[in-house]
């Protein structure tokens, strides 16, 4: 029986995952491929932090040009992070005729592009479903939907850190610090949060996803990306109240202005199919011209999910699936809510007499319809304001505040 050979770069939390799933899951993974998977060489940035790990036939190193040296080296596994030096050993890997599968979001959203043009150009693949969502299948799906289907638009929960926050706000009523501390705590955010919280994960992810399905990155000039921390206790307690909730969405679609890409907080419904994705949960929705919604969800990261998509990537090298950029161009004017929910943030709440409101949570928030938003934020200078999603009814009140 032949073997496929594997090195993993970087021996953290997903390349430990990865070692393991290939081992326990190794009967399986030789029924489907018809040949053993062995990993034959692991790069590590200190060898005795890492040497109770050391295996025969498993060349441990800190040298990467010593694994590039392997003779019969299949596929490289990037499990490391930041755009250096992964972007250069891929690089390094795809010229030597190497295949590559990366979980590095960062790394992949700034030169992406590039690297799949340099796989082609050497007949092998970059597979990179770790890149988006964990062990949700989205680029398998868009890749499968992609061959007939024309994407409208994507919407997503793609951090699962900004989701467990929000989602514990509701749950027990802290404050966001005290429930980012938690999410420390369990694990479930790093000691710097930033990437999570201020939407830059979840916006890496987006680009991921938009040169899949537009075969671009987003305009820098219509990209949002706001961040979860200006969210209080009292915001998450009043939406609560008129059963709605607070969720990170990237939303990305492609209008006259060219791809746009969101990444902000919004409330949602009972409607939405985001509602009851809660905790460290992904969620994908996806709009296409002829299947209609397509919606998937599950953990969207650590050890076993982020390996599962690791390992689906490496048995699709031996049939990949071919898809092109395909996508309707979506109508701006149906993309901008007129629904909004808004809170004031240190005096009554002033609505002008001909806005009309849909529901009041207090003298300080209301939920208003409105195409005239920038009309309030005038007479509000501090005034937090999010776009409400959902088929949202309520009764109309209709008050001169």
């Amino acid at each position: 029986m032949s073997h496929l050979n594997i090195a993993i770069l970087g021996f953290g939390t997903v390349g430990k995952g990865v070692h393991y799933s290939i081992k326990s899951h190794q009967a399986r993974l030789e029924q489907v491929l018809g040949k053993s998977v062995n990993v034959v060489a692991i790069l590590v940035k200190n060898i005795e932090k890492h040497e109770q790990s050391r295996e025969d036939g498993v060349l441990l190193t800190t040298n990467y040009d010593e694994i590039l040296n392997i003779g019969e080296l299949d596929v490289i596994v990037d499990a490391i992070v930041g755009c250096e030096p992964g972007h250069t050993y891929l690089t390094q890997a795809l010229e030597k005729g190497i295949h590559v599968v990366t979980a590095n979001k960062e790394m992949f959203a700034h030169h992406g592009e590039e690297l799949l043009a340099l796989a082609k150009k050497n007949d092998v693949t970059v597979g990179f479903e770790a890149t988006v969502a964990g062990g949700v299948p989205v680029i398998q799906t868009l890749r499968q939907l992609l061959q007939v289907n024309r994407v409208r638009k994507v919407e997503g929960i793609l951090n699962g850190t900004s989701n467990f926050i929000l989602s514990s706000m509701r749950k027990d009523g802290h404050t966001f610090e005290k429930t980012l501390r938690a999410a420390q705590e369990n694990g479930y955010a790093e000691a710097d949060p930033s990437n999570d919280i201020e939407g830059y994960d979840a916006y890496y992810k987006g680009v991921v996803l938009s040169q899949l399905i537009f075969g671009e990155k987003p305009e820098e000039q219509s990209t949002i990306r706001k961040g979860i921390t200006d969210i209080t206790a009292d915001y998450v307690e009043s939406a609560d109240e008129l059963g709605l909730r607070f969720r990170h969405i990237v939303t990305l679609f492609k209008g006259q202005k060219g791809v746009q890409c969101k990444v902000e907080p919004v409330l949602i419904s009972t409607e939405h199919p985001f509602y009851q994705v809660d905790g460290v949960q992904n969620a994908v929705s996806i709009e296409t011209d002829l299947v209609g919604n397509v919606q998937l969800q599950g953990p969207g990261a650590g050890m076993y999910p982020t390996a599962s998509a690791i390992l689906e990537d490496i048995i699709q090298i031996s049939r990949p699936v071919n898809s092109e950029p395909a996508y309707v161009v979506y109508q701006e004017e149906t993309a901008n809510s007129s629904k909004w929910v808004l809170f004031s943030k240190n005096r009554k709440l002033e609505v002008p007499y001909d806005i009309k409101v849909i529901a009041r949570l207090s003298d300080r928030a209301a939920v208003v319809e409105t195409e005239e938003l920038e009309r309030i934020l005038l007479e509000n200078p501090l005034l937090a304001y999010f776009e409400l999603k959902g088929n949202y009814q309520h009764r109309v009140e209709k008050v001169n505040v």
